[in-house]
């Protein structure tokens, strides 16, 4: 077997699977000198690849699932013929794509080139029983395979999602040669930056409704929303009406019954025109970018010119009030010299001298003054200042007092953070028992009464299920919570919220008691209106926080619930 190795970048997946896969090492690489135009992060990975030789027969590759689908295989028959390669490949266990995210719908076939020039040779579909056969044609010489889930097939750029990669057997014919080489791939969320993935059309209808619709018509629908919401109505009109042209074409087809292929067609065309227009409105938008800085540089280049002509005019001035006081000089020594000659004048200078230093008196004994004035002033502005930050520390203790009668509340360094136990959520679930809003409902009555307060929840489990099941829960119950206060007339802009899974325990897992006190949601509440939190001295010389210790969740004892509870 003669093979060789081709090094190339790819965008780091933020699943956890793929962070677990020792055998694709993900390492930082200098990006390219180009900026490209797509959110995308370069980073180096490896993949085998072969330089298949010129009408050189053919030969096998194998395929194996990484650690997004590792029961994933295949192989594929690579037949190099004149002026193009023939590639028959088959896959098995393969999972529906929107298993990584509702936005994607398929997957995608690649080449990538050893000069990193990834090429989309096809869109690889899974029937029933999750295989897949497929019949490509490439154009190229030397080059690796992989498998990315996508949006839809006309993506232009693989994702970071990638689910299969070429395996050298050894009896696979090529040429050895190593190569080193990078490309660029689309980050998660690339495609729903501008729009949620569940605001797309093929995640706002239900399963039983999918079935009835092709998966090209989907891909379709999906392709035009995304392209629409990057902005192409601006930036591209034309091929969006081109798309949109198509798109109705094949909805009209899906209602009069038509086949597939002739929905399949035209649902294909719209979506090859709504992909042209989104690359096309991202790179227009990089070139009015690029446009506005070099119009802000050529303003700061005019500017500095203004200011040098400027300078140029003051050092002038400069120097013509040096020759008016050189002249001045000469002629006060003449006249010091006429003075000399005469007693009168004399006398006449020293009583000039004499005024002179009493007028110099008189503004020394004023500044003096305004020296005391403006010293009380200052005395006058540290107390105003003193007050005011004792007014805060008051207004923080009594809202303190307020939240800890509705909830267990703490002063720390961040703000008065409010603790919400898990039982006062459904078992397992986002979900609010009534108990809860009323204690919500009153904290919103509260906090509306201090129009700056911020508000930042934080949703927090235990160690116990998976990571992900985790992260996902406390981001719901954050979001809960958030949509609750919102609800409630507190102000949607000074409210925010993020789950933080089993990060940042406050006791131990190890225990129902301790994970009892794990599962909960913050309410961290800072503002201007409020001094931040003060600390005292305690007779030994060590510092006490100023809130109650009662306000602590790990002087809180569990409440009586099923551990098991989420």
């Amino acid at each position: 077997m003669r093979s060789f190795v081709l090094v190339v970048g790819l965008s780091l997946c933020t699943l956890t699977l793929a962070a677990q896969d020792i055998q694709q090492n993900d390492v930082v690489v200098t990006p390219m000198e180009k900026t490209p135009v797509y959110r995308i992060k370069v980073v180096a990975r490896t993949v085998q690849a072969v330089n298949y030789r010129h009408r050189n027969g053919s030969t096998k590759v194998d395929f194996r699932g990484t650690s997004l689908m590792p029961d994933g295989a295949g192989e594929a028959k690579v037949d190099s013929k004149a002026g193009r390669i023939e590639i028959n490949a088959e896959f098995k266990n393969i999972r529906d794509a929107n298993y990584y995210g509702p936005e994607y719908l398929t997957y995608v076939l690649w080449a990538i080139t050893p000069e990193g020039r990834p090429v989309n040779l096809g869109e690889v579909v899974p029937n029933d029983k999750h295989e897949v056969r497929i019949h490509v044609t490439a154009n190229l010489q030397a080059f690796g395979m992989i498998v990315t889930a996508e949006p839809y097939f006309a993506v232009t750029r693989p994702s970071n999602f990638t689910v299969l990669e070429n395996e050298i057997r050894k009896d696979t014919k090529g040429w050895e040669q190593p190569v080193s080489a990078r490309y660029e791939a689309t980050e998660k969320g690339e495609y729903t930056v501008d729009l949620a993935s569940n605001q797309l059309p093929a995640s706002e209808i239900t399963r039983e409704q999918a079935k009835r619709v092709p998966l090209t018509l989907l891909e379709a629908r999906n392709a035009m929303a995304i392209a629409q919401a990057t902005g192409a109505e601006q930036y591209a009109p034309d091929a969006l009406a081109q798309a949109q042209t198509s798109l109705d074409r094949a909805e009209d087809y899906l209602r009069r019954k038509q086949s597939s292929s002739a929905i399949g067609t035209v649902a294909r065309g719209a979506t090859q025109a709504a992909e042209d227009a989104r690359v096309l409105t991202i790179r227009r938008k990089e070139d009015e970018r690029i446009a506005a800085e070099q119009r802000a540089a050529e303003d700061r280049t005019l500017q500095a010119q203004q200011q040098a002509v400027v300078e140029q005019e003051r050092a002038q001035n400069a120097r013509e009030q040096t020759i008016q006081a050189q002249q001045a000089a000469q002629q006060a020594q003449e006249e010091r010299r006429a003075a000399e000659q005469a007693k009168a004048e004399a006398l006449q200078a020293q009583q000039q001298a004499e005024a002179a230093r009493q007028e110099a008196l008189a503004q020394q004994q004023a500044l003096a003054a305004q020296a005391q004035t403006a010293q009380a002033q200052a005395d006058t502005a540290e107390q105003r200042a003193r007050a005011a930050e004792q007014e805060k520390e008051e207004m923080r203790q009594r809202l303190l007092t307020q939240l800890n009668q509705v909830l267990q509340t703490r002063d720390s360094a961040r703000g008065l953070i409010v603790n919400m136990s898990d039982v006062l959520f459904d078992l397992n679930q986002s979900t609010l028992k009534p108990g809860a809003k009323v204690r919500l409902a009153k904290v919103a009555g509260i906090i509306q009464a201090y129009p700056d307060l911020r508000l930042q929840i934080e949703g927090y489990t235990d160690s116990t299920g998976t990571v992900e099941h985790n992260q996902q829960l406390s981001e719901r119950r954050a979001a809960a919570v958030r949509d609750f206060l919102i609800a409630q007339g507190v102000s949607r802009e000074n409210v925010s919220a993020q789950g933080l899974g089993p990060t940042n325990p406050v006791a131990s897992n190890s225990t129902p008691q301790g994970r009892q006190m794990n599962r909960r949601v913050d309410l961290v509440v800072n503002g201007e209106s409020i001094a931040a939190q003060r600390t005292t001295t305690n007779p030994n010389g060590a510092p006490a926080m100023a809130s109650p210790s009662s306000s602590d969740p790990r002087q809180t004892a569990p409440s009586p619930d099923n551990d098991g509870q989420r």
